[in-house]
């Protein structure tokens, strides 16, 4: 399982079709983590203004029909992750039976991401 950020606003606008975020557009890629604790370090590092509630989609590699490769972070990982960590960048749109789960990001009272819980 590999997990893709987004605000709910953005995953819920368009149910009928695959999800392609901006990234894909202007990267050629969807961003995506290799595991909650590095999903919460990209939360921390990027979308702490993001609007809320702000989701955390648990993705099935192998019902993705887009490609996915795991590259290093560029220029460098984001605070509290390892130069070692690969993340996982799908190559297309992600498809909707590939999301396992839908998580919502749990924040403190400082505005920090601290866990995913259960989409209420």
């Amino acid at each position: 399982m590999i997990y893709h950020v987004v605000p709910s606003a953005e995953w819920d606008a368009r149910p009928e079709a695959p999800y392609a975020p901006a990234s894909l557009a202007e990267e050629g890629f969807v961003h995506c983590s290799p595991d909650v604790a590095t999903t919460l370090a990209v939360v921390n590092a990027f979308y702490r203004s993001a609007p809320r509630p702000l989701l955390a989609l648990v993705l099935a590699e192998d019902r993705l029909t887009a490609r996915v490769e795991f590259e290093a972070a560029t220029p460098t990982p984001p605070p509290g992750v390892g130069a070692d960590v690969l993340f996982p960048h799908v190559f297309g749109p992600v498809d909707r039976d590939a999301v396992a789960r839908v998580l919502e990001v749990r924040w403190d009272e400082e505005g920090r991401a601290t866990g995913l819980d259960e989409r209420r």
